[in-house]
């Protein structure tokens, strides 16, 4: 019997670094001959394409209608028959994604309760729980500082203020469930180096493997 697929994902505040730390993770597990498949949210869907145009302010729309639209994304992203996250994990092949329901209790929440937002999404929990949540945690000084020299424009989430709730909800969404999910908190201030290593640590457990960077 074909052994299913781990699926891991990358969590934090804008600026964290996920980005790089998924290049990073899909370099090391090429050279290992690990398969792999990498994603992220919003999704490159029809409905992400909607969500993306939303967080460009090229399409207006209210919170509960943008978490809406993350969650039917977020369905689709698990159980698409082309390009679902389920069908490469039954298949053997671990799943790497930049972003999952996480992102949606500490950025929605910032509008509305988390207990509605963590019960919109208790479906993708049930069908697809991650073997391991990666959070990247940074402060709201260094998101800002990164924000501010590496990109000319910002998103909708990107304001002091809703970075500050964000991390607070990250934080608050960790502390709750953390009986029931896998999360590791990685320390992000540090060198994009020093940060792998750790990331790379957790993923060799998660995948049941021996390697160092």
């Amino acid at each position: 019997m074909r052994k299913r697929g781990k699926f891991i994902v990358f969590e934090g505040i804008d600026g964290s670094g996920k980005s790089t730390l998924v290049r990073h993770l899909k370099e090391q597990m090429t050279a290992e001959g690990i398969p792999f498949y990498d994603t992220c949210e919003p999704t490159n869907s029809p409905i992400g394409s909607i969500i993306r145009n939303v967080l460009n302010r090229r399409i207006q729309m209210d919170e509960k209608t943008i978490a809406a639209l993350f969650l039917a994304d977020r369905l689709d992203h698990i159980q698409n028959e082309a390009n679902g996250m389920l069908k490469f994990l039954d298949q053997g092949i671990h799943v790497i994604s930049d972003r999952y329901y996480f992102s949606s209790y500490a950025y929605h929440s910032t509008h509305m309760p988390m207990d509605w937002v963590i019960n919109c999404n208790a479906l993708c929990a049930e069908l697809l729980r991650p073997d391991l949540n990666l959070f990247i945690n940074i402060s709201v000084e260094t998101s800002l500082g990164r924000l501010q020299k590496n990109r000319t424009f910002h998103d909708i989430f990107e304001t002091k203020e809703r970075i500050t709730s964000v991390r607070n909800n990250y934080l608050e969404a960790i502390e709750r469930l953390k009986d029931q999910e896998q999360i590791s908190i990685i320390d992000g201030e540090r060198s994009p180096d020093a940060v792998f290593a750790d990331v790379w640590t957790e993923v060799s457990n998660v995948l049941g493997i021996k390697s160092k960077v």
